[in-house]
This record gives structure tokens, C-alpha cells and sequence, in this order.
């Protein structure tokens, strides 16, 4: 059922609003930025009619199942560790989130914004209508300042990336997406209210308010993991990061160094190889090919550099091996991609979970699109406990400090909504 909605974005925060008292919700949000392979504008998925909670072992095939079980609308995550499920890898890093691996649930209301029309799916969509637009919007309170602490101190930090360089240096990796954790224990936030205020601060094409239970994922993501358009997969991989300048003649300058930095143009291209060579597992021979090379996207804080690699579906295989064959995502590993991830568990202090996972939707006509979960807080409010992680590519060039302050620069947003800092 299509609803003329007069005022789009209020209805907006009242749908987020209702969908966040159920006890699963998945909120989507593009924020107006031109995306040639969207579907929508907002997606918000509300309530389990079915659901999926598996952790590392068969969760692809339980995917499998239930997707076959459920062949409408599905939204869920994937966490990172589902890798030792695709390799034989383990992960032994402290959790102070306890996630599950996979979590999907087909749901009973689903509203779809696009170009201004708004459709509600459901049984019941007038009755949804309805119960949207008499909901008040509750004032959310100032967030009490919270201070992040890391894993690492700096001289920490940059040590460590030295001993990955010296593994550069002996061949062993090409480059890596090495990660620290900040956190804060004991704390309570509003999880709308952050996000909301995320979302203001950072609009980005793959915002994320999403809810399990006593679990919430807010996130500001730029980056497309993967997606299937009729017979065609889609990733858009991002390496490349420099911060906005001061004006708009700074900001032109910035974009055209990080467009030819050396540094950054090794990253990105070692980056769309991997990925290539995952995408072939799922191509028909032939059908792998660059669609964009280095090109340069702008957001709120920063420019960054994307790359998009598609290829067409080998006939006979599913949306959920698909995204097995590719799983986790290159931008988040490294190159070779197996020895990245071994060597990533032994320096990381902090199990990723969620972070560099993925988020996303199955539609009906078995589509779907998922992001890469970066620049996002994740919550577990029964266990008070809120986590932030950042990483930086570490090449044979990298500064160890540059790519410190890196890491600081992707957390700029999610600080500032916190009001507190590092």
C-alpha cells in the first residue's frame, strides 16, 4: 500500500521511533546521496515474523535454510568471524559485546521510501499508518559525556603497525586493515538518540540503526560490501581516506593529493585485485571487470576512495553462496587475504564481531545490498557496554603515526556525538 506522507522526514523519525520498541528493527537510510545501484531512499524493517541466530560453524547453510524458508524481505548482519566458517581461522580476541555471528529475521511490517512515495507492507498497513502518525516523538536527552578508552595507547599503536611492516617486508602480506577498539564500560545511552544524532552529524549512503534485542548497531557507513542486481554483483570497496579542508579551495586541493597519492593509489588498487579475484568465484568466466578505478566520494568529515568491481552471477548459484564467495570483504582483511586475517588476530587486542561485518537486505526478487560495518557504535545495553572500532591499511609506505591519526579521524563523528573523547 503507497501513503502520501506530507511530511517525510518527521514521519521518518516516528517510524524509527515505533520500529525501536520492537525487539528486532532495521532502520536503512541512503540520506539523499546519488547511488546509480539504490533501491530505495529509507528501509525500515520492524518485528520478527521468523528469525535466524546462529554463531560460527553452519550459519551460511542456516542462512541458506532459512532464506529458502522465508523467500520475501529479509534484513540481518553478519559478523566478521564468520570467517573462520569460510577458512580455517579462529578468533580468540577478548568480546565485551557477545553478538551473535548471524542474525536475520523476516519481518511483520515493512515501510519503503523511495523518490518521495512511501509503500507499507504489512497485513495491516493502515492500521501501521496510523499507529506511526499518532506516535510523539519522544525528546531525547543530552547525552552525558562519555569517554572512549582504547586498546592501545599510541606508542602502542604505532609499534604494533611496525611489526606488521616487518612482515611486509619479509613478503609475507602486501597490506592489511589493521584495527583498534575504543570502548567504554558501565554507560548508558539513548540508542535512537545517538543515532539520530549520528546520522545528523554524519550522513553517509549506508546509515544504520539496527536493534536485536538488548543489542544495537549505529552506523554511519560510505561503503557497499556487495550487491546483487538481477544477474549482476556489485562491490565498491573503499581505500583511500584524507580529511575535508577548511574551504572550498582546500577542499578541491585535498581531493586532487589523495587522487594521486602514491600511498593511498597502492592500497586501493592491491584492494580491487582482491576483491576481483573473490568475485570470480561467483562470476561467469569472463564477466569480472572494474567499473570505476580510484574515484573520489565526499562526505561529511572526509574524502575517500572508491572503486567498483562487478561481475555477472554464474547461473545456478544463490544470493547466500554469493556472498560466502566473498565474505568477509577485502577492504576489511588484506592481500593475500587468508595470511592478513591470521596475522590480524595476533595483533588486534579486541575480537571485531559486528565491526567490518556486514549489514543489509534480501528483497522478494532475491536482490540484495549489504555495507561494511566502519565508522559505527555497537551497544549491548544489558551488559552497559559500548564499542567503537577503527582501522587504517597498513602498507610498506604507511606512517605509523599518519595512520594513527587516521584511525582518530574516522572515530571524529562518533566522538562527537558522544560528547566525550579519546
Amino acid at each position: 500500500m503507497i501513503i502520501a506522507v506530507q511530511d517525510l522526514p518527521l514521519f521518518k523519525q516516528k517510524a524509527l521511533q515505533w520500529a525501536s520498541s520492537f525487539d528486532a528493527a532495521c532502520y536503512l537510510d541512503s540520506n539523499g546521496f546519488n547511488d546509480p545501484y539504490g533501491k530505495f531512499d529509507t528501509l525500515i524493517a520492524i518485528g520478527a515474523k521468523n528469525e535466524v541466530i546462529a554463531q560460527v560453524g553452519s550459519s551460511f547453510d542456516q542462512l541458506e535454510a532459512f532464506r529458502q524458508n522465508n523467500p520475501g524481505w529479509i534484513a540481518g548482519f553478519l559478523g566478521y568471524d564468520l570467517k573462520n566458517e569460510t577458512e580455517q581461522l579462529s578468533s580468540a580476541n577478548p568480546d565485551g559485546l557477545q553478538f551473535p555471528d548471524l542474525y536475520f529475521f523476516a519481518p511483520l511490517h515493512l515501510i519503503v521510501i523511495k523518490d518521495g512515495k512511501t509503500e507499507i507492507i504489512s497485513d495491516e498497513p493502515e492500521q501501521i499508518f496510523d499507529l506511526i502518525s499518532q506516535q510523539e516523538l519522544i525528546i531525547h536527552k543530552e547525552q552525558f559525556a562519555i569517554t572512549l578508552k582504547s586498546r592501545f595507547n599510541k606508542q602502542e599503536y604505532i609499534d604494533a603497525v611496525k611489526g606488521i611492516q616487518e612482515h611486509i617486508n619479509r613478503g609475507d602480506i602486501y597490506v592489511t586493515n589493521f584495527c583498534q577498539e575504543f570502548f567504554a564500560e558501565h554507560v548508558q545511552i539513548d540508542p535512537s538518540g545517538i543515532f539520530t544524532q549520528l546520522n545528523e552529524v554524519s550522513p553517509t549512503p549506508f546509515s544504520t540503526f539496527f536493534k536485536w534485542r538488548d543489542n544495537y548497531i549505529l552506523g554511519a557507513s560510505p561503503e557497499r560490501f556487495l550487491a546483487k542486481r538481477g544477474n549482476k554483483l556489485v562491490s565498491q570497496p573503499i581505500k583511500g581516506t584524507a580529511k575535508r579542508g577548511a574551504d572550498l579551495q582546500a577542499d578541491e586541493l585535498i581531493k586532487q593529493e589523495l587522487r594521486n597519492h602514491p600511498k593511498e593509489l597502492q592500497e586501493n588498487v592491491m584492494i580491487v585485485d582482491l576483491v576481483r579475484n573473490d568475485l570470480t568465484k561467483s562470476a561467469k568466466q569472463g564477466t569480472v571487470k572494474t567499473e570505476e578505478l580510484f574515484g573520489i566520494h565526499s562526505f561529511q568529515y572526509v574524502h575517500q576512495m572508491i572503486s567498483t568491481v562487478v561481475c555477472e552471477l554464474e547461473e545456478g548459484l544463490s544470493a547466500i553462496q554469493a556472498i560466502k564467495n566473498t565474505f568477509p570483504m577485502g577492504s576489511m582483511t588484506g592481500a593475500p587475504k587468508i595470511r592478513a586475517m591470521q596475522l590480524m588476530e595476533q595483533y588486534e587486542r579486541s575480537k571485531r564481531g559486528v565491526y567490518s561485518g556486514a549489514i543489509g537486505y534480501l528483497s522478494p526478487d532475491n536482490d540484495f545490498d549489504l555495507n561494511v560495518v566502519i565508522r559505527t557504535l555497537l551497544y549491548n545495553s544489558a551488559k552497559q557496554y559500548l564499542s567503537f572500532h577503527a582501522g587504517s591499511a597498513i602498507t610498506y609506505h604507511a606512517d605509523p603515526e599518519k595512520e594513527y591519526e587516521e584511525c582518530l579521524l574516522k572515530a571524529q563523528a562518533v566522538m562527537e556525538v558522544l560528547g566525550g573523547k579519546k
